[in-house]
């Protein structure tokens, strides 16, 4: 198994006497800034004047300032901000990093993809949640933690592991579980997930699921429930107990039935595809179809031409009509 880290690796005091910038206050940016603080770490936020970011930040009572005064003022500058603004805002404080700062991510496209180059003088160190900040925040304040990757890049200091760590703590993250890993293996695994599994996958394979019961003329109502609602289901009982505890714990005739499907749809070729996309983000030729393609040249042209199509599909309709019938506004504030 990979080194593992807990509270007993930590020293905190290594943050007492440092001042942290958080860049950016979205979901990830205002759950970790808030932990930090509640940890006694003190915190800036660098955000864009006047924005929505910004404006929340004021109202949870931190000192918002621009990127490159965090960068300026801080110790540790703690990009969260989202993966395509990266460069353009290390750019702008970049004059800022002197040999006593420190470059923290919580993902590591940028950096394994040399999009930002930083000075050898700099530590650069990742701290990268395995859940989304409202899952940060919330096991925070629940006195748990969500599980993490730390890895280290650059190291001049000989501190970088250390701040890590501390971080790591001041979010909750050493009381869960906490693995060394590299920039190199976070980044890639990260982005073949999502984009093979737990998105690009998930996503075409329900939909794929439901045209297919449509099509036979089954009502899109049982459509729906057989493959898309009842997933969460499943992935709940794949996440807790692993696929042969969620196996043992569905019916004998659903069990049989992914024994004799379950190869059969992912065959070889699905997995010849999943090793080509894999050869695809190694190559670095994604990030540069995202970073430099899509959003540089297309300014998100593609993304949201698909979204619009998206809403458009018919199990999005029927699904949006079932969510409502179903009221989950009620269990899901944010839906509302």
């Amino acid at each position: 198994m990979l080194k593992r880290f807990s509270d007993a690796d930590v020293d905190p005091q290594v943050l007492s006497q440092l001042t942290i910038s958080v860049l950016g206050y979205g979901n990830q940016g205002s759950a970790q800034a808030q932990n930090l603080r509640d940890s006694g770490v003190r915190v800036i936020i660098g955000a864009r004047e006047k924005g929505l970011s910004a404006q929340r930040a004021m109202e949870d009572g931190f000192e918002v300032v621009s990127f490159e005064e965090a960068a300026r003022q801080s110790d540790i500058i703690h990009f969260l901000l989202p993966d395509e603004v990266h460069r353009e805002v290390y750019l702008s404080i970049e004059k800022h990093l002197t040999s006593e700062k420190s470059l923290c991510f919580s993902h590591g496209l940028n950096i394994h993809f040399k999009t930002i180059i930083p000075p050898e003088s700099v530590d650069v160190f990742m701290v990268s949640p395995k859940g989304p900040g409202v899952s940060v925040r919330d096991q925070y304040i629940r006195g748990s933690g969500l599980p993490a990757l730390i890895a280290v890049h650059q190291n001049p200091s000989g501190k970088a592991l250390s701040l890590a760590l501390a971080i790591a703590h001041a979010n909750g993250f050493t009381r869960s579980l906490c693995l060394e890993t590299t920039f190199r293996d976070e980044t890639e695994t990260d982005l073949f997930g999502e984009q093979n599994v737990l998105c690009g996958g998930a996503s075409y394979l329900v939909k794929a699921g439901f045209d297919v019961l449509v099509e036979a003329g089954y009502p899109p109502e049982i459509a729906y429930f057989e493959c898309v609602h009842e997933l969460k289901l499943i992935a709940d009982l794949i996440h807790t107990d692993g696929i042969a505890g969620m196996s043992n714990k569905i019916s004998t005739t659903a069990l049989f039935g992914q024994i004799v499907q379950g190869e059969r749809l992912i065959d070889q070729h699905v997995r010849d595809s999943m090793r080509e996309q894999l050869q695809r983000i190694q190559s670095g030729e994604f990030a540069h179809q995202w970073i430099d393609q899509e959003y540089g040249e297309n300014q998100c042209a593609t993304i949201r031409d698909w979204l619009k199509e998206c809403q458009s599909w018919e199990v999005e309709e029927v699904g949006s009509k079932i969510r409502d019938a179903m009221d989950f506004t009620e269990k899901n504030p944010e839906r509302k």
